[in-house]
């Protein structure tokens, strides 16, 4: 039989034993980057005077719209390392967020979020079932997700909301009566003391106690738990035989299966992890961030968790910076609009410039001087304006995720087998 583009490939031969592999950054890397960012955000923000940019109210909305994203790539993460392409995450965080409503105001929010990671797991096993079994394609199948999930959930909207005592307690065909609000958790005493601090605007000390104080005060206890979710997924799918088997499934199925691997039962335990992560991510929409489920309140963050996902080269950490760059510029738009994107004018110059140095350093010379050049022209828009215009304003984290992803388009490499089909039995 001819193998098709979609066809797993053969077995790899194995690499020699002494060969050194590469697991990412090192912790002084990321340290050093770390450091860097906060260097750089503080000679902006004195620069500029908008001491918005990392305070602690910023970072606390950064982070509240960084969670939902967040969950939603590390299902894709959890799915494609296991090599099925998981287009269907907003379907599945669409069925979260109703599954989270219509339960949470009927009972409890904690039996809401728990519905909602159940509601997303079903629509997750949909896709194994659709894809793993069947061997339908990966991208027609979770397109079909969103389109079905959609679907049903406005049709059981307006079954369940919009008459009876869910009517009478504020349901609408478009919305759930409210749920009660989940309990958040702030370190008394060293909220008010890193509040203090950030107020008297020196330069690098109060921004770190901004941020940190953002990171401490009225904390959802979702996002502690995503938080921990980012950590053991690092160390599960990283650090132990089931993580290495699971690996494997997308890296090249056919050995793994001769390796005695059953690819199909790691395959369907991945996708729905995936879908109950991105219920989860759906949940927290409706009960942390509006105390309701509302039709389209997903907003399209299935998609923009991908992105991040992609950004973060297939790995939890560099996950997390990536929902967390695109939560802070969507909160940053939504809080200050115009003057304090104004002030990020100035660190797009500062990074376009650096990036230019690297690539004319590196001797890619067209690169270095269209970075150059770019940072040219957004120099002379900063410096004949005092602030950005409405309309550019809402598409501030659009942009910021096209810029990111272009600029680590080089660095990027999926699991190998991701999307292919896989039958059982071509490893014996």
């Amino acid at each position: 039989m001819t193998a098709t583009m979609t066809d797993t490939p053969p077995p790899a031969a194995p690499k020699a034993a002494g060969a050194p592999q590469r697991s990412g950054r090192s912790v002084g890397q990321i340290l050093m980057i770390v450091a860097g960012a906060l260097l750089l955000v503080a000679a902006v923000r004195m620069i500029t005077g908008s001491d918005s940019l990392d305070s602690a109210g910023q970072v606390s909305a950064a982070l509240g719209l960084a969670v939902p994203i967040g969950l939603a790539g590390l299902a894709g993460l959890w799915s494609e390392r296991a090599g099925v392409v998981n287009i269907g995450l907003e379907g599945m965080m669409i069925l979260g967020t109703f599954g989270a409503g219509w339960i949470g105001w009927q009972t409890n929010p904690w039996l809401g979020l728990l519905m909602g990671i159940a509601f997303g797991a079903l629509g997750g096993l949909l896709h194994a079932v659709v894809t793993v079994t069947f061997g339908v394609d990966h991208i027609v199948s979770g397109v079909a997700i969103n389109l079905l999930a959609l679907g049903a959930t406005q049709y059981l909207a307006k079954l369940f909301f919009n008459s009876g005592s869910a009517a009478n307690a504020g349901g609408n065909p478009k919305q759930s009566p409210p749920v009660d609000s989940l309990p958040q958790i702030t370190v008394p005493g060293l909220s008010s003391g890193l509040h203090s601090i950030e107020n008297h605007h020196w330069f690098l000390i109060s921004d770190i106690a901004g941020i940190l104080g953002g990171l401490v005060t009225d904390l959802s206890v979702v996002t502690i738990l995503a938080a921990l979710l980012f950590v053991g997924t690092w160390w599960l799918l990283w650090r132990t035989p089931f993580g290495l088997r699971l690996r494997s499934c997308g890296e090249n199925p056919t050995a793994a299966e001769s390796l005695g691997v059953n690819v199909y039962s790691y395959k369907y335990a991945a996708v729905a992890v995936s879908g109950g992560l991105a219920g989860l991510g759906g949940a927290f929409l409706a009960l942390v961030t509006s105390h309701t489920y509302l039709e389209g309140q997903t907003g399209g963050r299935g998609y923009i968790g991908l992105a991040a996902m992609i950004f973060g080269n297939w790995r939890p950490g560099g996950l997390a910076m990536g929902a967390g760059l695109f939560g802070y510029s969507d909160a940053l738009q939504l809080r200050n609009g115009g003057v304090t994107v104004h002030a990020l004018l100035l660190l797009l110059v500062v990074l376009l410039a650096a990036l230019a140095g690297w690539k004319l350093y590196k001797k890619a010379v067209w690169q270095g001087v269209i970075s150059a050049g770019t940072a040219a022209l957004v120099l002379v828009w900063y410096l004949l304006t005092d602030e950005v215009p409405s309309d550019f304003v809402g598409a501030t984290p659009y942009v910021v995720t096209l810029l990111v992803l272009s600029l680590s388009a080089q660095r990027l490499r999926m699991p190998k087998a991701d999307g292919m089909r896989y039958r059982k039995g071509q490893g014996k």
